[in-house]
């Protein structure tokens, strides 16, 4: 009889576990949307509040990049880091640090009176984005284990990226101050660490060894050095500062390089820059970031100095943009067997360039209407890019180290952006009129993403 009471609870207990088991990865999947959107609400709050930013803390033109670049400027030096911070301490530890972490500084980036004191809460808020979004992925693929699961999971999360930026502009202009948006996109986050600290099961790479401390102490400096050099360098490139900046870079990125050859249980296996696929993620996150980010995270502020729009009115005119990209990454997933990811950022690239292009001319026309076959036509392209690009940084690296592939993909997108932000701006305000540095911006974009759509067509594995 004990025997068969032993028995009896064990299988109740497996049962109930069976029937838990459907809870958990839903709610995973919901956690880590609802932070990610948040994420990129805060990230691209600033894309149509810069304007009124800049007069409230008497930012010059030409520092205004750094208005934009502060998130990005985190999110690239600590994607990395916190990914492989997420394998080896738990994802679920990394992820709830990090909402914590985003919702207090975007609560205090609020109470900001300075260029440099708005700034630097942007590049905290950049490191907790950085924790979030790198360990999300990480979660995910350990709630859906199996390839479709795994395929609907990236699909709905890469959809909420696009979501997030949809959301994002409309959210802080129709509040009434940018003050006030920052102190509720901070108040949002904080809810989802409060609701994430029961739901989510922890979970982590069995690796073993210590962390790659000396990785991650070369490893950021050497991308904060290289994106300050890009953000100072439209103001000059031969200035002593952006040469130093560049050195220091150099010079970090080849101890790097040296430290991860030689670490027990490195930050990045530099034996998958021999993996097609991974590059081709890499090149993918760069490339997205240089064209597509890059010019619209300027394009909005530009469309407000030149065609008077208010910040609510340019945020629904880019929800055109941003709400098609949103539709079009949740539906990408049925494209799966038919169309591979590596094809459709090809795709979406493409689908850019002859976006940007039927921009030309538009901010000297005076009319908002000439942008609107350009805004569909990107948005669509930018929903292939954000669903594609979720589910080839999971299938570039081992299954283990999920949370380490979203890290580095990601930390080329910001990158990217950073450099991105940095270039638009120059064009677009290099010459006596912004309708010419515009059409010169537009340019360059369509180009960049061009180039990407080649990268990636190239960086194949054998037969596929």
């Amino acid at each position: 009889m004990t025997g068969l009471r032993s028995h009896t609870a064990s299988a109740v207990r497996t049962t109930g576990a069976a029937r838990d088991a459907p809870g958990r990865p839903r709610a995973t999947l919901a956690l880590t949307s609802a932070a990610t959107a948040v994420t990129l609400m805060t990230y691209t709050a600033p894309m149509v509040t810069l304007p009124d930013t800049a007069a409230a803390l008497h930012t010059p033109l030409s520092a205004q990049a750094w208005l934009l670049n502060g998130t990005p400027l985190g999110l690239a030096a600590l994607l990395l880091v916190a990914g492989s911070l997420a394998d080896d301490y738990g994802r679920r530890r990394i992820f709830l640090a990090g909402t914590l972490a985003l919702g207090l500084t975007t609560a205090l980036g609020a109470f900001t009176t300075t260029t440099w004191q708005f700034t630097l809460a942007r590049i905290a808020q950049g490191a907790a984005s950085a924790a979030i979004l790198a360990s999300s992925l990480g979660l995910i693929v350990h709630a859906f284990p199996s390839p479709r699961g795994r395929l609907h999971a990236t699909g709905v999360w890469g959809a909420f990226v696009s979501g997030g930026i949809a959301v994002g502009p409309l959210v802080a202009g129709a509040l009434p101050n940018w003050r006030v948006a920052y102190a509720v996109l901070g108040a949002a986050a904080l809810a989802v660490a409060a609701l994430g600290t029961r739901a989510l099961a922890e979970s982590r790479a069995a690796r073993g060894g210590r962390p790659d401390i000396l990785g991650a102490l070369t490893f950021g400096p050497a991308l904060v050095s290289l994106i300050a050099a890009l953000t100072l360098g439209r103001d000059g490139w031969l200035r002593a500062p952006v040469g130093l900046l560049l050195a220091a870079a150099v010079v970090l990125v080849a101890a790097f390089v040296a430290i991860e050859r030689r670490a027990g249980t490195p930050m990045i296996d530099l034996g998958l820059l021999r993996r097609p696929r991974f590059l081709a993620s890499s090149a993918g996150g760069l490339f997205t970031g240089l064209a597509v980010i890059g010019m619209f995270s300027f394009l909005p502020a530009l469309l407000q100095q030149t065609l008077r729009l208010s910040p609510l009115a340019t945020a629904w005119l880019f929800l055109l943009w941003s709400g098609l990209s949103f539709a079009v990454a949740l539906q990408v997933r049925h494209l799966a067997g038919r169309v591979s990811p590596r094809a459709q950022l090809a795709l979406g690239f493409a689908l850019h360039t002859i976006a940007v292009i039927t921009m030309l001319g538009a901010i000297g026309s005076g009319s908002w209407t000439r942008l609107l076959p350009g805004l569909i036509l990107g948005g669509v392209g930018s929903g292939l890019l954000n669903g594609a690009l979720p589910l080839l940084a999971v299938e570039s690296v081992p299954r283990e180290r999920a949370a380490m592939g979203s890290g580095a993909q990601q930390t080329f997108r910001y990158i990217g952006s950073c450099a991105g932000v940095a270039l638009t701006i120059a064009l677009a305000t290099s010459s006596g009129s912004l309708a010419h540095g515009t059409n010169t911006a537009l340019l360059v974009s369509a180009v960049l993403a061009a180039v990407g759509a080649g990268a990636v067509l190239v960086l194949r594995e054998r037969g596929e």
